[in-house]
């Protein structure tokens, strides 16, 4: 028999009205399923391990949602997004049956026997960084500004690029520029007064 974990127990029990009797049948599913699976709770909500982890579910405002680590192998056809991979559960109905849920669980457990491993998304690559016109010409007059900027990660120069680029109006932007130019010409980055010492 699986032992139960009282932080989950807890999250049931602090969950609304709604998703307890959803959280309940979900958690006794994936135990009838994987007796070995052991609860945690990771990223604060429950999870099932075993060998790994099995899978998760969550309560929300207004809907529940459960989550397979597998999940891109034994639902190929869906997206993982915020309602896991059963999509938004409100109530017991929103559920495939019993059986089909245990295959589910049953399937992880023998993805996760093999060794099987959820291959990651290749990042895509960075956006390039942009320096508009305006501020190339307002850098390139401050020698000081321009060696600081030049010298900058692209996240340095991407966060000033950005509060320019963000100015409803010329006047805001050319504010800004100003501003810019004094704190790189300072040494600064554009977010220094919140950098800590």
């Amino acid at each position: 028999m699986a032992t139960l974990d009282p932080r989950i127990d807890d999250y049931i029990a602090n969950s609304s009205d709604f998703a307890r009797p959803i959280l309940t049948h979900l958690r006794e599913i994936i135990h009838a399923a994987c007796p070995e699976a052991e609860e945690t709770i990771k990223w604060s909500m429950p999870h099932f391990m075993y060998k790994g982890i099995l899978c998760n579910v969550a309560a929300f405002k207004a809907h529940c949602a459960m989550g397979f680590w597998h999940g891109s192998l034994l639902f190929p056809d869906v997206e993982k997004s915020a309602m896991g991979h059963l999509g938004k559960i409100t109530s017991l109905k929103d559920l495939p049956s019993k059986k089909e849920l245990a295959g589910y669980v049953k399937k992880a457990v023998q993805l996760a026997d093999e060794g099987v491993k959820v291959e990651s998304k290749p990042k895509a690559a960075p956006k390039p960084l942009v320096v508009p016109e305006y501020f190339e010409a307002a850098l390139k007059a401050d020698k000081a500004a321009l060696k600081v900027f030049d010298a900058g990660s692209i996240s340095f120069k991407r966060e000033y690029v950005m509060w320019l680029e963000d100015a409803k109006t010329e006047v805001t932007r050319n504010k800004r520029m100003a501003q810019a130019i004094e704190w790189l010409a300072e040494g600064k980055a554009r977010n220094w007064k919140y950098e800590k010492c």
